[in-house]
């Protein structure tokens, strides 16, 4: 059987994105290594109880620019209201912006974006 391992991201700004994951999503830094082979920094972040990494590549020669609307990392949370009242009080932008109304019957979901325009998208679970 094939196992997903991890998924890599750019970042503009390792320790930013770094302290964001970790600040605002409870991520926890499992690795790091400061020169891959291709000469990349790399962080490598999981979610407790998760076997999927997310791994933040940073080169200081590459210009990174993420399209909107590119890929999107989506996680699931037991209590969206909770969740993101939390993110409102760490100055995290909840969107879209009437995203209680809008999702008030059914699966809840909302969205943030990290420091380099990554979507994020919260499921209630």
């Amino acid at each position: 059987m094939y196992k997903l391992l991890h998924v890599r991201i750019r970042v503009a700004d390792l320790e930013r994105s770094t302290r964001w994951y970790c600040d605002h999503l409870d991520f926890k830094v499992v690795r790091r290594t400061e020169r891959s082979p291709a000469g990349n920094q790399l962080v490598f972040l999981e979610l407790p109880g998760n076997d999927v990494a997310l791994e933040l590549c940073y080169s200081p020669d590459y210009d990174l620019q993420v399209p909107e609307d590119l890929m999107h990392l989506a996680i699931g949370v037991p209590d969206l209201t909770a969740f993101c009242a939390k993110l409102d009080s760490e100055g995290v932008e909840v969107w879209p912006s009437d995203w209680r109304q809008k999702f008030a019957e059914g699966k809840k979901m909302a969205f943030i974006t990290d420091p380099d325009g990554y979507e994020v998208e919260l499921l209630e679970q």
